[in-house]
């Protein structure tokens, strides 16, 4: 379990890597959130470093999520 900052964060990280994508894509949400939280359950929690984490999760996800 995250802190409530750490929980911010990592809310605010999600919200920005996914501005592009409709509200309903729970799909695509869902992968870049999962590969975002695995990057700081080994304690990363740099907002710039999970971006990129999100990000790269994004491009690499199937089509359909896009």
């Amino acid at each position: 379990m995250f802190d409530a900052p750490t929980t911010a964060i990592l809310r605010v990280v999600l919200d920005e890597v996914c501005k592009n994508l409709p509200r309903y894509d729970t799909g695509a949400r869902t992968h870049v959130a999962s590969k975002i939280l695995e990057a700081a359950t080994t304690g990363e929690r740099r907002p710039d470093y999970l971006k990129r984490i999100g990000r790269d999760a994004l491009s690499k996800a199937p089509i359909m999520w896009r």
